[in-house]
């Protein structure tokens, strides 16, 4: 099994900052990306900024110039830094993994708790 352990989310005002950070840790065989997606209420999820293991980095249109990822390896570490953020970016903030678990090697995603970031006006 993977077990995903998050930390960071909490109430900022507008124009502050959060940084969200997310271990993995467990059975892991392989992972392939890591990442953040968010959820508000009545909306779907939907994906943040995520990271490959080639470094391709992926940013949604909404936070593009304002978050930044990144991915440490060899902790099996990704973190994510929120500049300058909204009252839209109001959500619940979940760290996926995309990887498989030993012995199998079938890749499947894996999902955090979730965090809670709320950003008051």
């Amino acid at each position: 099994q993977v077990q995903l352990v998050e930390s960071g989310g909490g109430l900022v005002q507008a124009g502050g900052s959060l940084t969200l950070s997310c271990t993995a840790s467990g059975r892991i065989y392989r992972i392939d990306s890591m990442g953040w997606y968010r959820q508000a209420p009545d909306n779907q999820r939907e994906p943040v900024a995520l990271v490959t293991n080639d470094g391709t980095i992926t940013y949604h249109d909404s936070v593009k110039g304002r978050f930044t990822i990144s991915r440490d390896s060899t902790k099996n570490m990704v973190s994510l830094r929120m500049d300058s953020l909204k009252p839209e970016d109001t959500a619940t903030y979940y760290c996926k993994v995309h990887g498989s678990t030993w012995p199998y090697p079938e890749v499947m995603d894996y999902w955090g708790e979730g965090t809670l970031v709320t950003v008051s006006s």
